[in-house]
């Protein structure tokens, strides 16, 4: 019986040791990393973030939770928006002045992907910045109103590792808000209502349609019904159930996305454009009703932004009544889970892969149009691992911070000045179309807005901070504080990496002096940005 026992715990012992040896390695604990500052979100804006961080010499970890660095400026925005160039200062600038090298020429603002990938990647390895990619938070850890760590995984294996990362200060650089969406503070998503902030052009606004260009617009009289005419058949795809409301009403609902897409003419660099799995020729019925609508619009920048990339590439954005952004397919991506956004961003990919087959393919397109698309082709140069097509989708815009400062219109307008500006904002006040609606029986896109005319303002130090009673060690220069319709011109590339560089700085100086981001003698930063733009002074 004495035996028999032994054998069994024997057998016990040696089957634990087998299960323990063969442990998969995701089972293991965490992988830890501690640093001063670590930035979440691998665009532009959170490695010049990162890499400022290394030249105020600190520690620091940047995480991305995608596949690809750079975000917009690497995923295919090559034709920057800025308005006023000479509101771009500091590691910002700079970028464009190195990447202007790279085309022999003192700056340059329209550039291909890969060249901006270059830079980018120029300044990780200057600063040998520990990069972890496809890290996607799950987890966050304060203690009081401080952020102590966060915990992150692979979230495209059911069983991956996870990675701790503690820090004494955080930055968040994402376009979507993950890490300030756990962090406990306090954010919108949508469009506030005009009387909100006692804005004009917030909220509900239904623009007309103006024969030149469209305005992102339908003219009159085109049927949003299967069968024109009759609503008994249906809508067609892309048309909302939404209803008209006042002018200047508030809702959930969010400006539209797409790709900013890089195509090439050269023959011995082009791939062709070919049939994408799904396509389904009726999502672009629209497009034929519009064609047929503007009998007179046959070239390509009346139903596209077709703008020239050095070295016969492109960056082509969305124009008129129907083009590359899906409306109103969007409105779960900024909560959403990994599953949630890659079921969208499929779809946005099936989409515009779709649309540019229909263009060459089919025969309802005009010949003109049909004959300029088949001169195009993916380029065997660019996003070689993700199949010569971007991996970015172009999130306009998702969640926003309500921190201690929200930059409105009155900003924007020069109404009301900030005495605690860090960084230009420049461009109009832009939203795309948030939805796309039948209104008398006729088909409108709803949510436009281009208003300008104003000059260079400051954006806000403290629309970087939150409030000192939600967290006290986060900085937030993507997501900042403002209305739907002032991020609208603040949420460009240039800036966004303006802001991320003070945001470093800023975060440097917390930590240098013992105090919240909230309570850093903000005159300080604004004299150290002005004395040292591109921070080569070491002996600060």
């Amino acid at each position: 019986m004495k035996i028999k026992i032994i054998y069994y715990v024997l057998l016990l012992l040696c089957s634990n040791a087998l299960w323990a040896a063969s442990e998969p390695f995701y089972a293991s604990k965490p992988e830890k990393y501690t640093v001063d500052i670590c930035v979440y979100g691998g665009t532009a804006a959170g490695i010049i973030a990162a890499y400022a961080a290394w030249k105020c010499d600190k520690t620091v970890i940047l995480i991305e939770p995608g596949k690809m660095l750079g975000g917009m400026t690497t995923g295919g925005l090559g034709q920057t928006d800025i308005g006023n160039k000479q509101a771009i200062t500091g590691l910002s600038r700079q970028f464009y002045r190195n990447v202007g090298e790279k085309y022999n020429v003192e700056e340059q603002w329209t550039f291909e992907p890969h060249v901006a990938m270059e830079v980018l990647q120029s300044y990780i390895k200057s600063g040998k910045i520990k990069v972890l990619m496809q890290q996607q938070i799950y987890k966050l850890n304060k203690s009081g109103k401080a952020i102590q760590s966060i915990l992150v995984k692979d979230p495209s294996k059911a069983k991956s590792r996870s990675v701790e990362i503690s820090a004494k200060e955080f930055i968040d650089c994402t376009y979507e808000g993950d890490l300030l969406g756990m962090s406990g503070v306090s954010y919108t998503v949508g469009r506030e209502d005009n009387n909100q902030y006692n804005e004009t052009v917030n909220g509900y606004l239904l623009a007309e349609y103006s024969k030149q260009s469209g305005y992102h617009q339908f003219p009159d009289g085109i049927s949003p019904y299967k069968i024109p005419g009759d609503p008994s058949s249906g809508l067609l795809w892309g048309i909302s159930n939404g209803k008209p409301v006042f002018t200047g009403t508030g809702d959930k609902r969010i400006q539209a996305y797409n790709f900013r897409i890089c195509l090439t003419d050269s023959l011995e660099n082009k791939i062709p454009i070919t049939r994408p799995r799904g396509y389904d020729p009726s999502k672009y019925e629209l497009l034929v009703r519009l064609f047929e609508a503007q009998p007179s619009m046959r070239q390509i920048n009346q139903y596209f932004i077709w703008s020239r990339m050095p070295n016969r590439k492109t960056d082509i954005n969305n124009r008129g009544g129907f083009s590359t952004d899906m409306i109103g397919m969007n409105y779960g991506w900024p909560e959403g889970t990994f599953e949630q956004r890659k079921k969208i961003f499929d779809e946005h990919v099936s989409y515009t892969k779709g649309l540019l087959y229909f263009l060459q393919t089919d025969k309802r397109v005009p010949e003109e149009l049909r004959e300029f698309v088949n001169n195009w082709g993916y380029p065997k140069d660019e996003y070689q691992q993700y199949g010569n097509f971007t991996p970015q989708l172009y999130v306009r815009e998702a969640r926003r911070m309500i921190g201690d400062y929200i930059m409105t219109e009155h900003n924007c307008r020069g109404g009301k000045k900030v005495a605690d500006g860090i960084g230009m904002a420049a461009y109009t006040m832009d939203s795309h179309n948030c939805q796309r609606i039948a209104e008398n029986g006729m088909v409108k896109n709803e949510g436009n807005v281009e208003v300008g005319g104003f000059p260079p303002y400051p954006v806000s130090y403290r629309s970087l901070t939150p409030k000192q009673d939600e967290c006290t060690n986060l900085l937030v220069p993507v997501c900042l504080s403002a209305s739907h319709i002032a991020y609208g011109s603040i949420r460009m590339e240039p800036v966004f990496m303006v802001l991320a560089q003070s945001a470093a700085m800023a975060a440097s100086m917390a930590i240098d002096s013992k105090v919240t981001v909230q309570k850093i003698d903000i005159s300080k930063l604004q004299q150290w940005l002005q004395d040292d733009p591109y921070l080569e002074n070491k002996s600060r």
